[in-house]
């Protein structure tokens, strides 16, 4: 009698279950979420499908509420990447001592996660009101931050320099590699032709570091459109940017429009994921340089 031919079934690899609490994690926080948004973006508040949520981003201060947020985030990303990269620079090509390398990198892994209301109150501690820095300013020199200096931290300079706290670190962290990706035979090169130093950063190291600079500037412009907490935290509503306007829609009140809500919502998804794109792309163009 033939016997029926044996059929393997399937079989997960043990290796791959080390993955399913991620994968776990970003189904129930990131994609369903993410999905429910943009459903709820074009529905009605019966559930019928409609377009008017996304039609009605263009009225009232909706659209004002996007160009101070790409404000804010265009000034934090380009301070950021400025700062994040000139520090980066100084550690990696050894202008300052090689033994404050790791602890800054520490420092940027711990300080690039740091947001929300601890970011918002340590800043309002210091910079606010009556906060620690404003305080000192005042009672030993006379400086009032607002009258004399016309700074204050509930405005759009005071939440761009905040978010420079993650940008700066972030920023460092992801271009530091790029710098050490630099060979030593293209200076050598460079010193060898008669380039000056100012000459190897203009024709050589910069057009090679470009695509990581222009990525990097691209995922800090996403990070910074997308902070929600630290951003209500900090302003409350004295600032109209798109996260306010945002919680204003969603938090329950009769005035309130949840579908409008989410077709804001979904208009930042779009945006940030813009940004990630263009990062993703120039990093892998970077990436053939620096192999």
């Amino acid at each position: 009698m033939n016997q029926a031919p044996h059929t393997r079934r399937p079989r997960i690899p043990l290796t791959w279950l080390g993955l399913m609490p991620f994968v776990i994690f970003v189904m129930l926080f990131l994609v369903l979420p993410t999905i429910h948004i943009v459903i709820g973006a074009f529905q009605t508040r019966d559930g019928s499908f409609t377009l008017q949520n996304i039609i009605d981003l263009n009225t009232g201060t909706i659209p004002s509420s996007y160009w101070i947020s790409i404000k804010i985030s265009v000034a934090s990303a380009a301070l950021g990447s400025l700062i994040g990269f000139a520090m980066a620079a100084a550690v990696v090509f050894g202008a300052v001592p090689r033994w404050i390398k790791s602890p800054l990198l520490t420092f940027s892994g711990v300080a690039s996660n740091f947001a929300g209301v601890p970011l918002a109150f340590a800043f309002l501690a210091t910079f606010g009101p009556v906060g620690l820095v404003t305080v000192l300013l005042r009672n030993s020199f006379g400086i009032v931050l607002q009258r004399d200096l016309g700074f204050n931290i509930l405005s759009f300079w005071g939440l761009t320099i905040t978010y420079l706290f993650f940008q700066i670190p972030l920023m460092i962290l992801i271009i530091a590699p790029a710098l050490e990706g630099l060979r030593r035979e293209w200076r050598e090169a460079a010193d060898i032709l008669g380039a000056s130093a100012m000459q190897y950063w203009r024709m050589v190291a910069l057009p090679i570091l470009f695509p990581s600079l222009l990525g990097t500037f691209a995922l800090l412009f996403a990070n910074a459109f997308g902070a929600v907490a630290t951003a209500i935290a900090l302003t409350g509503s004295s600032l109209n940017i798109v996260p306010i306007q945002l919680f204003a829609q969603i938090r329950g009140d009769v005035l309130g429009n949840p579908n409008l809500g989410y077709a804001m919502a979904f208009g930042m998804i779009v945006i940030t994921a813009i940004a990630n794109v263009v990062y993703i792309w120039l990093r892998m163009r970077a990436e053939r340089w620096l192999k």
